[in-house]
């Protein structure tokens, strides 16, 4: 169900889970962490105490906010509310707590409830625009901002969905390793997200019959973990492969039915968020960022960047 109005205001996803209205200055928070970043991702994660007497259901929302003659004031929104999870409650800095993961040997855990949003600006969502003439979506409309009203959507929590939160919430990177772990998280829930707005049924197989091997797919799965791990170090496809001793057609076409991307979008797109974050968060010259990235000048660079973001590297250092 669509709720659209004049003035969007999308209901609050934790009073919606619990079917009452929340007291937030009555709880019990016990971890929060807030990133932001222009032109970029801006994600918050709450984590609560659970009262056991609350009886609450997992959930999602997408909430889109669009206003007419005010493009800079769009944005999309995906919001989720997962409870139930034990987590340590200790606050020392060797528990797994302090990472937002579950402790694997603390004693002392805690029933919690974790509530997250993640905002996706007009500009982040560019890159993914398409320039082919085609019959156009109620996604395509929601990525370029072309539907004329805001509304908000509940979302059912597939499989696929629920792997993402988990990986969001129990993953060990840190430093700029976590900027790139977050940023592909985040677009694979973007893609459910949109899918699951549309209705779409949960694939029960895949075109490439090949990826009905558990191996083979989890060779697909190492070859993205190894572009993520060496966003400095650019890998030819031939190289790729003969890291994960997989054939270089099965690979392209494994990994575009996997994720949804090539491999050289993927990449390109892992190493310019990378490249946003150092310009933005670290401070380095686009120089030096241009070095790292394994750029040969930095005009091709410059360009590069543009292209993914919108900004040449010297704007985003302005903002």
């Amino acid at each position: 169900m669509y709720f659209c109005r004049l003035m969007h205001h999308a209901p609050d996803i934790l009073a919606m889970a619990g079917k009452s209205p929340v007291l937030y200055d009555q709880m019990d928070l016990l971890q929060e962490k807030n990133q932001q970043i222009p032109g970029s991702v801006q994600y918050s994660i709450y984590r609560y105490r659970r009262n056991t007497a609350w009886n609450l259901d997992d959930m999602g929302m997408l909430v889109y906010h669009r206003v007419d003659h005010e493009p800079s004031q769009n944005y999309l929104e995906l919001r989720f509310c997962i409870s139930g999870n034990m987590y340590c409650q200790q606050k020392q800095t060797e528990c797994d707590n302090c990472k937002f993961s579950q402790s694997k040997t603390c004693g002392e855990k805690v029933d919690s409830v974790d509530v997250m949003s993640f905002v996706f600006s007009p500009a982040h969502l560019s890159q993914f625009i398409t320039l082919k003439k085609s019959k156009t979506t109620l996604p395509d409309d929601i990525v370029r901002f072309n539907h004329p009203s805001s509304f908000t959507k509940t979302l059912s929590l597939c499989s696929r969905t629920r792997m993402v939160l988990e990986a969001l919430l129990n993953h060990n990177y840190s430093g700029s390793m976590e900027n790139i772990f977050l940023n592909a998280q985040l677009q694979m829930l973007l893609l459910y997200s949109l899918e699951c707005m549309l209705g779409d049924k949960e694939p029960v197989g895949f075109t490439c019959k090949f990826l009905a091997n558990e191996a083979d797919r989890e060779k697909v799965a190492m070859a993205r973990e190894i572009l993520l791990q060496h966003i400095g170090e650019p890998l030819t496809i031939k190289e790729l492969s003969r890291k994960v001793a997989m054939n270089e057609c099965y690979l392209k076409k494994g990994f575009k039915e996997m994720f949804g991307t090539t491999i050289f979008d993927f990449y390109q797109s892992q190493r310019m968020e990378h490249a946003r974050y150092l310009l933005y968060e670290k401070g380095l010259s686009v120089t030096e960022v241009s070095m790292m990235l394994g750029y040969s000048s930095i005009s091709h660079f410059s360009t590069a960047f543009k292209k993914h973001t919108g900004l040449k590297p010297c704007e985003l250092l302005l903002h």
